[in-house]
């Protein structure tokens, strides 16, 4: 028998992960990466090559791409959310520790984001940074390339100002003018949560259309020779 009559069955990336078609797009993996079973990749996700997904990941794309690098590790129990008029997306060699809550922003090459670390909608956190253990970056901040953020501590403004979790009254004054509700669900400060909430339910109500993608399905990326 011959190979036209025996053809070489294609590789398939992400075996047992939940791949989903969500807005019409669906992920895509370089065949180099590895995606842990438990894994979710939801709707425009490209994940570069050699990177790495863990068990309980979820990577999705609510309205807004997510773009991975190479050589990067997200695991277990992150959640990675691409939202829209945000860019959320992971340059090379980025470790993303377990429990780890990213939003509609920009991780820069060679950084970390330790344990239960959250980063913010419109937050950049620069080349070689590190934000330490249950560390927050709010909204639209940036913290610059090498800086350290200590655990538990409130990063916010352009460049960060660091603030220790019981200087309150601090971390109140730095959120005001950085606009969390409106950055993150496009509603005034006076906005009620039964109106923010209704208004993110409609947005989730995509969801009703999505197809979960056989492991056949789960679409190669082509990679590049370096």
């Amino acid at each position: 028998m011959n190979a036209v009559e025996y053809p070489v069955p294609q590789p398939v990336v992400g075996r047992g992960a939940v791949f989903v078609e969500h807005r019409l797009r669906t992920p895509q993996v370089s065949e180099s990466a590895y995606i842990a079973p438990t894994a979710v990749l939801a709707g425009d996700v490209t994940v570069g090559p050699h990177s790495r997904v863990l068990f309980g990941a979820v990577i999705t794309a609510e309205g807004g791409p997510v773009e991975i690098g190479r050589n990067c590790i997200i695991m277990e129990n992150a959640v990675v959310r691409g939202v829209p008029g945000q860019q959320m997306r992971i340059g090379d060699g980025v470790l993303v520790g377990p429990h780890v809550h990213l939003t509609g922003c920009v991780i820069d090459g060679g950084s970390r984001i330790a344990t239960g670390a959250t980063v913010f909608n419109g937050a950049r956190v620069e080349t070689g940074a590190e934000v330490e253990f249950n560390a927050v970056v709010y909204v639209n901040t940036v913290v610059p390339a090498r800086t350290q953020v200590p655990m538990g501590w409130f990063a916010g403004g352009h460049p960060a100002e660091l603030v220790a979790p019981g200087d309150r009254d601090r971390i109140r004054a730095i959120m005001g003018p950085l606009d969390y509700p409106g950055t993150v669900f496009g509603m005034g400060a006076s906005s009620l949560m039964p109106d923010i909430a209704s208004r993110y339910a409609r947005g989730l109500a995509l969801h009703h259309q999505d197809h979960i993608l056989p492991d056949e399905r789960h679409v190669l990326l082509q990679e590049d020779a370096h």
